[in-house]
């Protein structure tokens, strides 16, 4: 199986006809995700074709799509300024789940976005997030499909380039995945490691689980003691950041130490008391994974 996402998510694209939005359009679609709409305000009743030569209806708001495609994930490839109404737009239109891919969107915006889909019921995942892909079934997002393939771990990260290399050197030694998913690293997002974890414990076909972190904020620690409370499969964890000096911002606008709590370090010890096998560098997540499966 699979958590979230899967060959029957019928996906709405927000932003389609735009640079970013048209290519990954594309490419999901060629991995094979149902693709059946598009929206773009002012250009509703055009199509937009895939390279495979797919067509997409395109309309003007994302209420329309689903109520006449029956799209019930909507995908966010808006500029900053608007992404937050497109966020609130999807959740409001009753879309099962939400992927802001969108990066720099204002925490003030955030704010009132986070609070309307929760009100809603609507998953949100993200934002400046890469989302997520069920291999052999479907993706949504920006993660490459070529990197993946099925099997029995579950894969959930704040970092995008990191969730590429931790599953790329995974199915490079046989090991494929349930699920792959970037929760995104922004200080306000939808869903959370602990959302992930409980997700990954109801899926029968997960066998072990993968959790990238980084440094800033205590997610992490909070995920720890709520693994070892809850949840009896073997996890693996690795921070990122390690070098990173005080006060200094690693890429993501999450990522800012303010005392112990947000190190590399404190996280790595919490992860170790809490019962999770610590990669120290991503190549060693491998091993860990396959001591962990052998157990």
């Amino acid at each position: 199986m699979s958590i979230f996402i899967d060959a029957s998510t019928r996906l709405v694209v927000q932003g389609i006809t735009g640079r970013d939005g048209s290519f990954h359009t594309s490419q999901m679609i060629e991995y094979g995700t149902q693709v059946v709409a598009g929206v773009t305000p002012g250009k509703g009743g055009q199509t937009f074709e895939a390279e495979d030569g797919t067509l997409v209806p395109i309309f003007n708001t994302v209420d329309r799509a689903v109520r006449e495609t029956g799209a019930n994930a909507s995908v966010i490839y808006v500029p900053p300024a608007f992404a937050s109404g497109a966020i609130m737009e999807a959740a409001d239109a009753g879309v099962d789940l939400v992927v802001a891919i969108t990066e720099g969107i204002a925490v003030q915006d955030m704010t009132r976005a986070y609070a309307f889909v929760q009100d809603r019921g609507t998953r949100l995942l993200g934002p400046n997030c890469p989302g997520a892909i069920s291999p052999g079934k479907a993706k949504i997002g920006i993660i490459p499909g070529e990197i993946t393939t099925p099997g029995p771990v579950g894969v959930i990260s704040r970092s995008g380039t990191l969730t590429y290399e931790a599953v790329a050197q995974l199915t490079a030694a046989g090991i494929g995945q349930t699920t792959c998913v970037g929760i995104g690293g922004d200080p306000i997002i939808g869903t959370n490691f602990i959302d992930c974890l409980a997700a990954f414990k109801e899926d029968p076909d997960t066998e072990a689980i993968v959790v990238i972190g980084e440094i800033g904020g205590t997610d992490e620690q909070d995920a720890a003691r709520w693994i070892r409370e809850n949840l009896d499969l073997p996890v693996v964890g690795f921070i990122a950041g390690q070098t990173a000096p005080p006060g200094r911002t690693m890429g993501h606008a999450g990522a800012i130490i303010s005392g112990s709590a947000g190190t590399a370090e404190e996280k790595m010890r919490t992860f170790e008391e809490n019962g999770i096998a610590v990669a120290k560098r991503p190549v060693d997540i491998v091993s860990l994974v396959q001591n962990g499966l052998r157990t």
